[in-house]
């Protein structure tokens, strides 16, 4: 039975409760797409209608994140600003490709990009447990929050250049931008706390979100699912809001354990989709 724009019951509560799922994960660790998109996929959108329409959707959780993380972003204004570039530019040109590259390239490349999105997901904690030992042998990582050092200093090539190509992979990709984007700052931002590098991780990711959905309302109108948008929108949304206290009842592992699992389900699905075409 048909309930909403074509989706049946099951299909439309199995997409909200991945949208709020999503939304969930990216405020406590990242990587939420590799919940939404295997669903969209799952119940029969294709994969590059579920990977714009799924950016596009969690743009609203962008939002929310950004605006929890306000403080935080204040104080780090400058390498924000000077970041957003590379980040702009490079998710420019990563939906770019998505938007030009036959759609049979991405139904080929989708599949190593969870395995790869996946794997990061898996060991994000030995590389924030890294990230937070050469931190604190640099004397960068504070003892307490009263004494946080502020993100100053300028922002070195290497960074800028390794912010603009995580820009591509977000902008053609989406799972797990934030997952490089926390490694990325945690070793080449000198100065500041982890948490000032979650609000530039928070912002950059929605920088990139926004630059893409603008990119596919511009030249991909006609493959994008307001249907999909909507949902993923709305209960991202709800999600990223309640996010961060959903997140102090629930273990990291737990939340990264299910990451895997639909991660695996979707990678399943769109591989069976490729051996049958």
């Amino acid at each position: 039975m048909e309930l909403f724009l074509g989706l049946e019951w099951w299909q439309l509560l199995l997409v909200l409760l991945a949208g709020f799922w999503a939304g969930t994960i990216n405020s406590v660790v990242g990587s939420g797409t590799l919940v939404t998109f295997p669903v969209l996929v799952a119940v029969g959108f294709p994969p590059v209608t579920a990977q714009m329409s799924n950016a596009m959707g969690l743009v609203a959780a962008g939002f929310s994140g950004t605006w929890g993380y306000r403080r935080e972003l204040r104080e780090a204004d400058s390498i924000a600003k000077t970041l957003t570039w590379g980040s702009l530019a490079g998710g420019l040109i990563g939906a770019s490709l998505l938007m030009s590259l036959p759609a049979t390239v991405f139904d080929f490349v989708a599949p190593v990009l969870i395995i790869f999105a996946i794997l990061f997901v898996v060991f994000q904690p030995r590389l924030n447990a890294w990230v937070r030992r050469r931190r604190a042998a640099c004397g960068d990582e504070p003892i307490t929050p009263e004494i946080a050092p502020l993100p100053t200093g300028r922002v070195t090539p290497a960074l800028f250049i390794l912010i603009f190509l995580t820009g591509i992979y977000g902008g053609y990709f989406v799972a797990a931008q934030g997952v490089l984007l926390m490694g990325i700052l945690g070793v080449f931002l000198t100065s500041g706390t982890l948490v000032h590098a979650n609000a530039i991780k928070t912002w950059l990711s929605l920088a990139v979100n926004l630059i893409a959905a603008a990119g596919y309302l511009l030249f991909a109108f006609d493959r994008i699912d307001w249907t999909a948008v909507l949902l993923i929108a709305v209960s991202s949304l709800v999600g990223g809001s309640v996010g961060a206290k959903i997140g102090r009842r629930i273990k990291p592992n737990v939340l990264r354990g299910v990451i895997v699992v639909v991660g695996l389900v979707g990678l399943t699905v769109m591989i069976l989709r490729l051996l049958s075409s």
